[in-house]
């Protein structure tokens, strides 16, 4: 059995409706401004989660994108220092088989070998201290600024001996710079410069000094041939190493291009609108919302109360 539908019965229900249909108007209207399909998260609490969780991924990607960038760009700089470093020491070998031909070298000769194999160990020195960002690329977490102080010579005044120090390494023992570029995944950037340059009476820099030492003293220097293809081998290892780096982080970088193309679409497919859609929409529901109107005001007719008032 149907009850009674009085007037007021009917004007609230045509209210309601036409309130839902005012308040669906203006949703799309905010859209058609914004273009986006969530403006409140009640607008679609499920997308919004969605929304909030490929957000947060495109963040760390962004992230990791930067870490590899940065992790190149230290490689990179430290390729070319180690490229430097082979061709001064390719440079020491050649001056050194020079020197190495004591019967047909004159004394002067000698030294303008020694004169630049001086100026060649300076040249090591400014490549061991290669920065990127001014950080030393072979000083690993180090805060000293270089991978190797400068050495020093002394004269004692009462006998003219000269004493030398070597440049001495201040890096840090077992530290590392690493680059995230993947959850759970990092790469080493920096390279030992111990490894690569030795230290104290192991290193280049002793010795380019033992070099210069025995040609002005008359020593053959032919012996210090094995010591410079020990170093030559220690720096190409070196150098392949840094070069597997620089491509992994390279391959991540493309690959995190992908991926933040990839997040971006979905980023669009959840909160962007299709503007031709939307406008659509719109005027489909102002249809909707001008009929109610017109559909209330046919239902609800004036009544005797109306003309009491």
């Amino acid at each position: 059995m149907l009850g009674r539908v009085t007037n007021q019965t009917a004007a609230m229900a045509s209210s309601r409706m036409l309130q839902a249909n005012q308040a669906r108007l203006a949703q799309l209207n905010s859209q058609a401004s914004s273009l986006k399909a969530i403006t409140v998260p009640s607008d679609d609490p499920t997308a919004t989660g969605q929304s909030l969780l490929v957000r947060s991924q495109q963040s760390a990607n962004s992230q990791y994108a930067r870490n590899a960038t940065d992790g190149v760009g230290w490689l990179s700089t430290t390729d070319a220092a180690m490229s430097d470093t082979s061709k001064i020491l390719n440079r020491i070998r050649d001056l050194t088989v020079q020197g190495a031909n004591d019967g047909s070298m004159s004394a002067t000769a000698k030294e303008a070998i020694a004169t630049e194999l001086v100026g060649l160990k300076s040249d090591l020195l400014a490549t061991a201290n290669t920065s990127f960002k001014g950080r030393s690329v072979f000083a690993g977490s180090s805060d000293a600024g270089v991978a190797f102080t400068p050495g020093t010579s002394t004269t004692d005044p009462a006998t003219g001996v000269v004493t030398t120090t070597q440049p001495a390494f201040t890096g840090t023992a077992g530290s590392s710079v690493q680059r995230r570029i993947a959850d759970g995944t990092t790469v080493t950037v920096d390279t030992d410069g111990a490894a690569v340059f030795g230290t104290g009476s192991d290193s280049v820099f002793s010795m380019v000094d033992d070099i210069v030492s025995d040609l002005r003293s008359g020593v053959n220097v032919s012996s210090h041939l094995a010591d410079i293809d020990t170093h030559l081998t220690a720096v190409r290892g070196a150098w392949g190493d840094v070069g597997v780096r620089q491509s992994q982080l390279e391959r991540a970088q493309d690959s995190l291009a992908s991926n933040g193309v990839s997040l971006e679409n979905q980023r669009s497919g959840i909160e962007d609108l299709d503007l031709a859609k939307v406008i659509l929409d719109l005027q489909t529901q102002s249809v909707t919302y001008q009929s109610a109107l017109a559909t209330t005001a046919k239902v609800i007719q004036p009544t005797l109360m109306d003309f009491l008032r």
